[in-house]
């Protein structure tokens, strides 16, 4: 918590205040579990309790780059995740009608030994955080691996990049009170579509299908404005490539978060994003356990259209998603 928070902290004093006068909507952050192993399922970031108007576009381009330094054994399994997973993400929605938007989001997924196990080491010696596995294995090297007894498991080690699995969604409005501090509530639904490469962890093979609600609260404060938004929502998915017959066909996720504006051009949010087990018949965490992850940080708002996201993410429920997330979103409304 205290790294989310640092780190955050910094990024947004450096950012340069926007000289533009506006009223900043608070909204989510776009993210969730980065875990090798989780990541190739269709679970959604929340979106919005709002939906765009008629005929207005909004594009986003994130970046979720994420540290994974974790391993578990049992007598019949073994397994290490340790490297690093760059995940861009185009996304973009309409609205198509009145309360109804459609989107899409096409990511692209680097995996390596990246560069940051140096940084946070050093940042966990500095605060007195323990290191866990860390010393125990090359810095910088990629190895996704996952061992059981008489079964085919998961192997990843060496770098590449590729296309993820695509997905469409759709939004319709439930409520909104149309004020100044409004009550708000979407219908969410998606479909992720195998296209990504099962074999490197781009994807997960499988089709896969989300319904889930948010709703968000606004309140006028003596200093800016608090946004309270929560989601909840299910997960149904066929068969996939990856341990496909320990691979469970329905998951709950869901998530709570706030926000305040103190400025104009500036939000702090914190967010709590959580599911259940994807996988069974597993003794370990990282493969049949549920997550909760904490993200921390804000939004800087450069003009009335175009925002910033900065998050950083840890594990809650340790070892069942990455240490470090560094999540950035840059969206932008036409």
């Amino acid at each position: 918590m205290r790294f989310s928070v640092i780190a955050c902290a910094a990024a947004l004093l450096l950012a340069a205040p926007s000289p533009y006068a506006f009223a900043m909507e608070i909204l989510p952050f776009q993210t969730s579990n980065q875990s090798p192993l989780v990541r190739i399922f269709g679970l959604p970031a929340i979106g919005s309790s709002s939906v765009l108007p008629a005929g207005r576009v909004e594009g986003t381009l994130s970046l979720d780059a994420s540290n994974n330094s974790t391993a578990g054994f049992t007598p019949g399994e073994s397994l290490i995740l340790d490297g690093e997973t760059y995940r861009f993400a185009l996304t973009a929605r309409c609205g198509v009608a009145t309360g109804v938007e459609m989107g899409i989001t096409i990511p692209l997924l680097t995996n390596s030994g990246g560069f940051l196990d140096g940084f946070i080491e050093g940042f966990h010696d500095v605060l007195g955080f323990s290191q866990g596995v860390r010393t125990s294995y090359p810095k910088n090297r990629l190895l996704y691996e996952y061992r059981r007894t008489g079964a085919d498991g998961v192997r990843v080690d060496d770098g590449a990049t590729g296309i993820g699995d695509i997905r469409v969604s759709a939004a319709w409005r439930l409520y909104d009170e149309e004020r100044e501090n409004p009550l708000r509530a979407a219908l969410h639904g998606s479909v992720k579509f195998p296209v990504g490469n099962s074999h490197r962890l781009f994807g997960s093979g499988s089709t896969d299908f989300a319904l889930w609600a948010v709703v968000s609260d606004d309140y006028r404060l003596p200093l800016g404005h608090l946004t309270l938004y929560a989601a909840a929502g299910g997960l149904i998915m066929t068969k996939g490539d990856v341990l496909g017959d320990r691979q469970r066909t329905l998951a709950g996720f869901g998530s709570l978060g706030f926000g305040w504006s103190p400025l104009e051009w500036l939000a702090l949010k914190i967010q709590a994003d959580g599911h259940t087990s994807f996988y069974t018949g597993s003794d370990l965490v990282q493969v049949n356990g549920g997550s909760v992850q904490l993200t921390s940080g804000g939004t800087i708002g450069f003009t009335p259209s175009t925002f910033l996201d900065i998050g950083v993410s840890e594990d809650v429920v340790v070892d069942a998603s990455p240490d470090v997330v560094f999540h950035f979103a840059l969206r932008s409304l036409f």
